[in-house]
């Protein structure tokens, strides 16, 4: 046994592996799939993932991709947290969303979070929640001096505002242990509107509220920069960054015209943005957030300390779905992990049911208890910033504020957030990119689990009372499912209208060793659109044209391997076709042999990276009218 000397590390032993060598590998693996002469970088290109903004998850990440120093927690550029100790004291700040209209629900609803591990409230008031007069009966019960309040109240943050200063002052609540936000957010109340007209005047408010909190409520922020609104429009990461920035900078000029201080002005900011399901995007998006602010503020000559962004993590609603929203618990369970770890301050996540309507209780208690399971189990907050020093995390985090910085500097040369959303060119740029998205959500290449991929047609939907309309006019409001979605209601619009669903029979050639790939991908694809599925097996064209006749089916998919096809395609689909088949289709590439199968009946083909919404959506048109 070798015995190393004190203080040699046990790679001593070791010779440093090159990239080169790596590489050489990965070329080895590429051949064995059919990837011929793809050589050095190309080989590690090959390996490479594209993501949105030009950013890029490429396989191997070394030393030498790591970027400039990202400083200690809690000093700028705050990259790393924006306090030394991070969450490791006493966690994160757990916030539930509340937006029953019902005053005396809300209350029951709020008090039961407070009394289970939630430490601050977000209240929707006016118009898409809460009436502003019911906020004392709501709030009932809550010790105001404990429990931050933030408010989210459209065009009602006024009056809202002054109902909750009211109330602190009619509980004796001192001045000094009030905290929250009164929810001011002029710009994203634009952007969620459209409303133009009183923008100036919201704006005017938003600075006087903000210079009386500075002034007397040192715990309560006056203004919050709310990301979602381009978030759940379909922004990017980069656009939604930069979305904020270009806020917070209209609003320090604001403040500062008000009389504020820079460093006064930014401590009446919170930021609010969304976590996604894609955990590393959403921690990088967060430490990049604090880099990009702290920039901004010292640029602006506040104090160093003046320049930690607060941060408020909310799930996305994007990537929420109605159908199967069970699934929604691990979409939100592995976001508020990426939120925590990428050192937000406060986390709310939503209800599984969010998007179907007013959360019940159960919603509630699950969405509260995955961040008391993350701090209080899993310890997820004792650690400060726990993706720091990773090379990927390091690199992803400096790339995306490049790209969100590019994106801040192409608005201010607008003429700053509000010029870009009165000319349209922050919605032209979602929108663009909510197109190339949907189009990968179309081909499947970003699946929604439970929805596009291993949907449940005999699940049960969850009836919720609806919730409030939210604000609308401005941007729109997606949802990666909803294209999926809507192919379902028209499933489920026939099922309620004739007793069955529209039906699909699958041809499969074969024995189960040889169709059990394509069949399953044929099944899990069209159920993906409501459309069920009935099949049979074998190679004899009649015995399957027969069982395409049993089946009540209209339109027929052939499934099997290529040798198979090549044997036995032919004569299938001019089985089927004479069994009265209006439609047949393939599952695979159509290769060299797609004229001949054509020439035999087979209308169309399916496969990996086809567009589905659009087969989905032109079979059920074609089954409804065959039928």
């Amino acid at each position: 046994m070798t015995v190393l000397p004190e203080g040699l590390p046990l790679a001593a032993e070791f010779p440093d592996a090159t990239r080169e060598q790596w590489q050489r590998l990965v070329e080895g693996v590429l051949r064995k799939s059919g990837a011929q002469n793809v050589t050095g970088t190309d080989a590690e290109e090959a390996l490479t993932t594209q993501l949105q903004d030009g950013l890029r998850a490429r396989p191997l990440y070394t030393a030498e991709d790591a970027p400039a120093d990202a400083g200690y927690p809690g000093f700028p550029p705050f990259v790393r947290g924006g306090r030394p100790e991070g969450s490791a004291i006493a966690g994160w700040d757990i916030r539930q969303r509340h937006a029953d209209p019902d005053p005396r629900r809300t209350n029951e609803a709020m008090l039961a979070d407070l009394a289970n591990g939630v430490t601050s409230l977000w209240l929707a008031v006016g118009a898409a929640g809460l009436p502003v007069a019911d906020l004392p009966a709501a709030l009932d019960g809550v010790y105001l001096d404990l429990a931050a309040v933030v408010l989210d109240a459209g065009a009602d943050f006024t009056p809202a505002a002054e109902r909750l200063l009211a109330l602190l002052t009619e509980r004796g609540v001192p001045a000094e242990a009030a905290a929250g936000n009164l929810g001011a957010d002029p710009l994203a109340l634009l952007a969620r509107t459209g409303e133009a007209e009183a923008t100036s005047a919201h704006l005017t408010e938003a600075a006087e509220l903000a210079a009386r909190c500075a002034r007397t409520y040192p715990g309560l922020r006056a203004l919050t920069v709310d990301s979602l609104a381009y978030h759940d429009a379909g922004a990017s990461a980069a656009q939604e960054l930069g979305c904020s920035l270009a806020t917070g900078v209209a609003y320090l000029r604001l403040l500062t015209a008000a009389g504020l201080s820079v460093d006064a002005a930014a401590g009446q900011l919170e930021f609010r943005y969304a976590a996604t399901e894609d955990q590393f995007l959403t921690i990088a998006k967060f430490r990049a957030a604090r880099r990009l602010w702290a920039r901004v503020v010292q640029a602006c000559g506040a104090p160093g300390e003046a320049a930690a962004q607060r941060q408020h993590a909310v799930t996305s609603s994007v990537m929420m779905t109605e159908r199967d929203p069970w699934v929604n618990m691990l979409r939100t369970t592995v976001a508020c992990l990426a939120a925590g770890v990428g050192g937000a301050d406060s986390v709310t996540v939503l209800p599984f049911d969010e998007a179907v309507g007013l959360p019940d209780a159960f919603a509630r208690r699950i969405a509260r208890n995955t961040q008391s399971i993350l701090l209080e189990e899993s310890h997820l907050a004792r650690v400060v910033d726990p993706a720091g020093g990773s090379w990927y995390v390091e690199r992803l985090t400096d790339e995306l504020a490049h790209a969100a910085w590019a994106w801040f500097q192409e608005i201010e040369r607008a003429g700053g957030q509000r010029a870009a959303l009165d000319s349209g060119l922050i919605g032209e740029r979602i929108a663009e990119t909510w197109a190339k998205r949907s189009v990968a959500l179309a081909k499947r290449r970003e699946p929604v689990t439970g929805v596009s991929e291993f949907p449940n047609l005999g699940e049960q939907p969850l009836v919720r009372e609806p919730a409030p309309a939210p604000l609308g006019g401005g941007l729109p409001r997606v949802r990666r499912a909803q294209a999926y979605e809507a192919l379902r209601a028209r499933s489920d619009a026939r099922l309620a209208a004739t007793g069955a669903r529209p039906r699909l029979f699958l041809a499969s050639i074969g024995s189960a060793a040889v169709h059990t790939a394509r069949s399953t991908f044929a099944a899990n694809l069209f159920q993906a659109g409501g459309i069920e599925t009935v099949a049979a097996e074998g190679v004899e064209a009649a015995a399957l044209a027969e069982a395409f006749a049993a089946s009540g089916a209209t339109v027929a998919c052939l499934c099997s391997g290529d040798q198979q096809y090549a044997e036995h395609a032919e004569a299938v689909a001019k089985a089927l076709k004479a069994a009265g088949a209006a439609k047949v289709l393939l599952a695979g590439r159509p290769g060299e042999l797609g004229e001949a199968y054509r020439r035999a009946g087979v209308d169309e083909f399916v496969f990996v990276g086809c567009d589905a919404v659009a087969v989905l959506s032109t079979l059920l048109d074609e089954i409804g009218a065959a039928g």
